[in-house]
């Protein structure tokens, strides 16, 4: 019997270190799943960026939705979405959108205090789980604390990280997301005082992936990090055509027309 997404997904957190390469589009979640990949986890940044707009909630929710189903139909693998705030400040509407996401195929969802209270999105995500239990998701609820993201005094950073944990665990989040806490004692110290599965993010600082395993972190994410390569890859090629009239992609690896061509014809 195959087992459901939400249920592998949750599974996926339980032990050793899930490592997500985000993905923006179809075309990369192919890319991304064809590695190996165990899950596929978006970018809301590279999402934005691949429709031209900036990261940020700024993105129409329809073009969301456009780049959600592109990945659900070309690959089978468990999709996390970064749905930033929810793009709204009121609890019922972030909700609202979790409930498209999970009726597109979604199984996990990122959602952030950002420039709001801990206190609204604890709201977010009470309301959240609602939606997900009426059509009987297990949606993974990972909450991403931008403690270390907003200048909160670096004295009081871990400590605010481990309230906040506390906050969202009671409101019914499946995991923690702390993006730049990069320092091994202050991961050590969240994890030893929360239940929740932690998330750290591809940062300078961040400490290899066997240390990373030995202190418990469950989830590594790229973030935006491989989209920035690739549009740097586009913006230095780009340029190097218009002036040379060539493309040297020397130093540069490089997919081949008829092995890119095969992948996404699957």
């Amino acid at each position: 019997m195959q087992v459901r997404h939400d249920v592998l997904f949750h599974a996926l957190h339980a032990d050793g270190l899930l490592m997500l390469a985000n993905c923006w589009d179809a075309g990369s979640a192919r890319i991304v799943a064809a590695t190996g990949a165990k899950a596929l986890a978006t970018s809301s940044a590279a999402v934005a960026w691949s429709h031209g707009f900036a990261d940020g909630s700024t993105l129409p929710r329809d073009l969301l939705m456009a780049s959600v189903k592109g990945i659900v139909r070309a690959s089978s693998l468990p999709l996390t979405v970064d749905a930033e705030d929810g793009y709204s400040d009121d609890p019922a509407q972030a909700a609202a959108l979790a409930g498209e996401l999970i009726d597109a195929g979604v199984v996990g969802i990122n959602i952030e205090d950002g420039n709001g209270t801990p206190e609204l999105l604890a709201d977010k995500i009470r309301a959240i789980r609602a939606v997900a239990d009426a059509r009987g998701v297990n949606l993974f609820i990972n909450a991403r604390a931008d403690v270390y993201l907003r200048g909160i005094d670096a004295s009081e950073r871990v400590q605010e990280t481990i309230r906040r944990a506390a906050l969202y665990e009671a409101a019914g989040a499946s995991g923690l997301f702390v993006p730049a806490m990069v320092a091994e004692d202050d991961i050590a110290t969240v994890i030893k005082a929360t239940r929740l599965p932690l998330n750290v993010m591809v940062r300078d600082g961040v400490p290899p992936l066997a240390r990373l395993v030995q202190l418990g972190v469950r989830r590594l994410s790229a973030g935006s990090a491989i989209s920035e390569a690739m549009f740097g890859c586009v913006d230095a090629l780009s340029r190097q055509f218009l002036d040379s009239g060539k493309v040297n992609e020397a130093g540069l690896p490089r997919m081949g027309y008829g092995a890119l061509n095969s992948l996404m014809a699957q």
